[in-house]
């Protein structure tokens, strides 16, 4: 494992997809752990990717955790989804953790419905608590969240807002595996916003793949702002992002 860091961003190398997502999710189980020993509830924020998988596969076998007292969120949600769709974000995470460990609760956004009422009962939740935790990703095209360069704004006002998707980030969710072909994606969707996101107190980033090298590669190396949302990450005091050697691969 290589590691160095990158402004406040801590940035963690390993030799495989699956030694990558064995080792964030021991040290999120950790942290989960430290959390709860300290406080009587932690409120912890989800993607929903398959970029995800092995992370979510270990922090879900991890033991000492007691999920009882852990409230779970997700950071996104397509537009007008069936409520039963299998690339429901929200339907990912029921199958990968959700249903998986029992937590103290779970808040689905929703895909069903008018999005401005799906996202003002979810700013309620929001502003009701604080995010201990976010568990992330990053795009092909460096969002965070669905916030897309074209829709990422640093100093938001919202918690959550509806965007359009730009076509790289609907396309990357042809090459996930997670539609058939392009018209069938979304074209739109509700997010927790860039400042939300950042003001998690603890950032767990886990980015495996060749498909994500260029956005790893930005994000690491190119200039903090909006045309790269994932560099936020730089500026956040608790933040790791977790590499394996294809995603990793176009960094000096």
């Amino acid at each position: 494992m290589k590691e160095f860091e990158v402004d406040k961003l801590k940035v963690k190398v390993y030799g495989s997809r699956r030694e990558m997502g064995e080792e964030a999710g021991k040290e999120a189980a950790e942290y989960l752990r430290r959390l709860l020993a300290k406080q009587d509830e932690v409120w912890a924020v989800f993607a929903a990717a398959p970029s995800q998988n092995e992370f979510l596969d270990a922090l879900c076998r991890a033991e000492g955790i007691d999920w009882n007292r852990v409230h779970a969120l997700h950071m996104d949600e397509y537009v007008g989804l069936p409520a039963d769709a299998p690339q429901g974000f929200g339907n990912f995470l029921r199958r990968a953790i959700f249903d998986k460990v029992p937590f103290g609760s779970v808040d689905y956004i929703g895909s069903e419905g008018d999005p401005e009422d799906l996202a003002a009962r979810y700013d309620r939740i929001l502003a009701a608590h604080h995010i201990d935790i976010v568990f992330m990703g990053i795009g092909e095209n460096g969002h965070i969240a669905f916030n897309d360069p074209h829709v990422a704004d640093f100093n938001d006002p919202l918690r959550i807002k509806r965007v359009d998707l730009d076509l790289k980030c609907r396309t990357q969710q042809v090459h996930d595996g997670c539609f058939e072909k392009l018209d069938d994606v979304p074209l739109y969707a509700l997010t927790l916003t860039v400042p939300t996101l950042a003001a998690a107190d603890r950032l767990f980033c886990i980015v495996p793949a060749a498909t994500k090298a260029d956005a790893v590669k930005a994000t690491v190396e190119g200039p903090v702002g909006a045309a790269c949302p994932a560099t936020v990450m730089r500026l956040h005091k608790s933040a790791t992002m977790y590499l394996d050697q294809d995603s990793s691969k176009l960094l000096k």
